[in-house]
């Protein structure tokens, strides 16, 4: 019944009377398609919003009478496509057509505002490219979706530009004032920096962002977590007037999000500031790039065509003209070839300079150590990390705790025979989450409260790694009274306030002390160095280098690793770039990147061979086996393969060609399953 008492319709009734009316009503929106010949129409050159590989190719519409001065390039539209209703965006205008058929009408535009240029275009089309991907996954990851609101919002004015900033904190460094002159007067120079220890890296950032818009050219400042944003953020706003800069990330809203990307694209704000995806902001007369900690994963997309942010900004730099500067206290390899090559040069602290503002750097396996503590070796924390721990806190500072992994005890084995335990339904690996916790599975969560060892039989277990949950606990027994602070997984903190205390933190998750950390325990080295991975001593070292910068020059910091070893000594030595001309070395004698290129193809086994069969690889290309992936949570062991590509570096532009075909062959004749390409992979083990 209605309100007004009489009968409701039956919905076949409502249906029917809808359709009726659809049918009837007059099409006042569309275009009067009949009324012009098509060959006096415009054609716009679109790019479809599709993953298929074989749609990754432009296609042209007429635009209708109505829509002419709404469809620009870089706007986006609506079209029909088989027989759908899709998104596209204009990559141009023509006055007519190559294709001979008959060409579909643009039905309509989406928003008023442009969002590609012609210098985003390139690097969208040239990043699909070089990583085998598809031009409309690297929109996904560039453009954010739009929203109405922020787009029919009032523009904000442009911020004036700011005076040149003072070259004192750059000077300290070797070139490094020149630097900053230089991108002040909008040459296009290229380095890699290496910050010392205890340096205010964020307003090194915030100066040389000034010199720029101070010439006045965009910036794009790239970092790896919001933590890391949030603190040049702060540096920014003490340098610049407000509105000058915009952070970009993915924890900020839709509408948010989608209004400071505007005024980026609308040139309103010409310095941007953000985690991976801000690489491709459309920045108005980029004059500098800047990523920060370039050795960091975060930097890596996990999403299709899984592009690296410094691969990226160093392909911007290059096609734009735009200066570059690539920082960190670490440095890796891909740096060190860019410095070997040329293309970049190396901005460094004179060593003075470092051994004033580096701690005292100790190895437990240091010989000297070794003869007071013959079990320092031995000890997951010995009488030399007591010392250090105890004199840092009698001076009133806090004291850094660096643990490789959470939990409480993430990995657990046979107390007898040491066989790593597994779960008897999926194989996934056993932790315990505390003390008197029955043990669990990783993947599935399914207690494990009887289990046996396969080998022995023994039913008790031990720790093959201690989480940062159990070594905070281990640490409140030793020093009791002593406030404790943890920061890992979902619980990170920014910072600490300032007097005594002992942080416990995972690697990227170390608080900032106001005053600096009295001493840094770099914890179970052997974890880090101990991972079946192409970049585990580069890793341990980034780790490392990043806890030790935060400690006061006159601190101390201990290495629970080896000293004999390379990774070690350049710690010891603080010798980043050293370590990295040496990994550069090895990987030139292993062909391995950044010196080759790889590309690792990942899925069902019939679907992994199907697409090598079809590949027109470069005859330089090494195929290095198909092996089992290990099974993800919820998969079955042996579902997956791995197959690994290897060629020269200048192969690998043919190399993505080659696959990027084979994938829109599958693609058009839509046989089996999906394949995973990814170019140059973090992990190749």
């Amino acid at each position: 019944m209605t309100a007004d008492g009489a009968q409701a319709p039956s919905l076949p009734g409502l249906v029917a009377r809808v359709a009726v009316r659809r049918a009837v009503r007059p099409a006042k929106d569309r275009p009067p398609r009949d009324r012009q010949p098509a060959a006096t129409l415009p054609v716009a050159r679109v790019a479809v919003d599709s993953p298929l590989p074989h749609l990754d190719r432009p296609f042209d519409y007429l635009v209708p009478a109505e829509l002419d001065e709404a469809v620009r390039p870089g706007s986006r539209v609506r079209v029909r496509f088989a027989g759908r209703l899709i998104d596209a965006w204009v990559l141009q205008r023509l006055a007519a057509s190559e294709h001979d058929g008959r060409l579909s009408y643009l039905e309509r535009g989406v928003g008023d505002e442009p969002v590609l240029t012609a210098e985003t275009t390139a690097l969208f089309r040239t990043v699909a490219d070089r990583w085998a991907g598809t031009f409309a996954d690297v929109l996904r990851l560039a453009v954010p979706p739009r929203h109405a609101r922020a787009e029919s919002a009032a523009p904000v004015e442009a911020a004036a530009a700011p005076a040149p900033p003072d070259p004192a904190g750059w000077a300290r460094y070797r070139a490094g004032a020149a630097y900053l002159a230089a991108v002040r007067a909008g040459r296009g120079v290229r380095a890699v920096w290496n910050a010392v220890p205890g340096e205010d890296w964020p307003a090194r950032i915030a100066e040389v962002t000034q010199a720029t818009l101070a010439g006045g050219r965009g910036v794009l400042v790239v970092v790896p977590d919001v933590r890391d944003a949030a603190r040049v953020d702060q540096a920014l706003q003490a340098v610049l007037a407000k509105g000058a800069h915009v952070v970009l990330s993915a924890d900020l809203g839709p509408e948010a999000r989608y209004r400071r990307w505007l005024a980026v694209r609308r040139g309103t704000v010409r310095a941007v500031l953000g985690t991976r995806a801000a690489v491709f902001a459309p920045v108005a007369d980029l004059g500098l790039v800047v990523i920060w900690d370039d050795g960091d994963d975060l930097h890596a997309e996990p999403r299709a065509p899984y592009p690296h942010a410094r691969d990226v900004a160093v392909l911007r730099a290059s096609m734009t003209g735009a200066a570059l500067l690539v920082g960190g206290f670490g440095r890796t390899a891909e740096a060190a070839l860019l410095v070997e090559s040329g293309w970049a040069q190396p901005i460094v602290a004179d060593r003075a300079v470092l051994r004033a503002a580096t701690p005292r750097i100790v190895a437990l396996g240091d010989d000297v150590e070794l003869e007071r503590d013959p079990a320092a070796r031995l000890a997951r924390l010995p009488a030399l990390a007591f010392r250090a721990a105890r004199t840092a806190l009698a001076a009133g500072h806090p004291v850094l705790v660096q643990v490789p992994r959470r939990g409480y005890a993430p990995a657990l084995a046979c107390a007898r025979d040491r066989t790593p335990a597994r779960c008897g339904h999926c194989a996934g690996p056993l932790a315990a989450t505390g003390r008197q916790q029955v043990p669990s599975c990783r993947w599935c969560g399914r207690p494990a409260a009887d289990w046996r060892c396969p080998s022995c039989g023994e039913g008790r277990l031990r720790a093959t790694v201690v989480g940062s949950a159990r070594t905070a606990e281990e640490l409140g027994r030793a020093f009791p009274g002593v406030v404790l602070r943890t920061s890992a997984g979902d619980a990170v903190l920014a910072d600490i306030p300032a007097g005594p205390a002992l942080v416990v933190a995972t690697p990227g998750a170390e608080p900032v002390a106001p005053d600096g950390y009295g001493a840094a325990l770099l914890l179970d080295g052997w974890a880090l160095l101990s991972r079946p991975d192409l970049r585990a001593a580069e890793e341990a070292l980034r780790r490392w280098a990043n806890a030790a910068a935060l400690v006061r020059g006159d601190g101390t910091v201990i290495v629970g690793a080896d000293a004999s070893l390379p990774v070690v000594q350049a710690l010891l030595r603080w010798d980043p770039a050293g370590h990295a001309e040496r990994e550069l070395a090895d990987r030139r004698e292993l062909h391995f990147p950044p010196v080759g290129r790889m590309a690792a193809l990942i899925g069902a086994p019939a679907d992994v061979a199907e697409l090598l069969s079809l590949s027109q690889l470069p005859d330089s290309a090494e195929e290095l086996g198909s092996v089992p992936v290990a099974p993800s949570r919820g998969a079955q062991p042996g579902e997956q393969v791995r197959s690994l590509l290897r060629v020269p570096r200048p192969d690998g532009v043919a190399l993505a060609e080659a696959l990027h075909a084979a994938a829109a062959v599958r693609s058009a004749r839509k046989s089996g399953g999906p394949v995973r390409v990814v170019l140059d992979p973090l992990e190749l083990f």
